[in-house]
């Protein structure tokens, strides 16, 4: 799978996302014609994120929000009541994206080695068409309450499980050698995250995200000692 595959397979556009948003939040968003609302929250949000990546979310007042999206400020609160509502909004969107994605990708009829090459290429991938949502979840972690915070960790060590369970499977068919899933999938997860946290860095040495999804794989399995006559193409 390339990512010019994933992305027809997939099908994730902000529009799909906010429709799921409107759908979760009607009874407290007053906009009730979804074509309306929907436009309204894709331009609320990636407004949102681009502000807060230049300049951090705690930083961000929704006057500049209200300014930037050219929405006012009575439209603004037609859809949350506060810059908290919005923040949670986001997170718990983005936490359910990426539960639903790798699900949606991952097939648990398939032997370890392609389940452990299909989760890192989709997490990719996805983070490759949602970097700014990714790249915002990342940064802005530290500023959520203590309930928010929670399933934050919850979220990320709900991820990391994916790996954890793929690599033990794959231990037990004698597909890997690994001395401890939990790290092996503590590590996966971190050259997952550098992808979007540090983007510009990619970018300028003209890496793409399928020639880093080869590296990675490669690596790993490398790491664990998988069975060389494997590879790392897709299957």
């Amino acid at each position: 799978m390339t990512f010019e595959e994933f992305k027809h397979t997939a099908l994730i556009s902000m529009e799909e996302i906010c429709q799921e948003i409107f759908a979760e939040n009607q009874a407290s968003i007053k906009i009730k014609k979804q074509a309306v609302a929907v436009k309204n929250l894709a331009n609320i949000f990636d407004t949102a994120l681009k502000l807060s990546n230049e300049k951090g979310f705690q930083s961000m007042s929704l006057r500049d929000l209200s300014r930037t999206s050219g929405l006012s400020m009575g439209a603004l609160y037609s859809y949350f009541t506060s810059k908290e509502e919005l923040l949670e909004m986001i997170q718990n969107q983005g936490r359910r994206l990426t539960r639903k994605v790798l699900t949606q990708q991952i097939n648990a009829d398939d032997p370890p080695d392609k389940m452990l090459r299909t989760a890192i290429r989709t997490h990719l991938y996805l983070t490759e068409i949602m970097q700014k949502w990714f790249y915002f979840s990342y940064m802005e972690t530290k500023n959520l309450d203590k309930p928010q915070q929670k399933k934050s960790i919850e979220s990320e060590l709900e991820t990391e499980q994916v790996f954890i369970d793929i690599l033990d499977e794959g231990a037990r068919k004698n597909l890997f050698v690994v001395e401890n899933s939990v790290l092996a999938a503590s590590v996966i997860k971190s050259m997952l995250q550098d992808w979007y946290v540090k983007r510009w860095k990619y970018a300028r040495r003209r890496i793409s995200v399928d020639e880093y999804a080869e590296f990675v794989i490669g690596f790993i399995e490398s790491a664990l000692k998988a069975d060389p006559g494997s590879g790392t193409k897709n299957r």
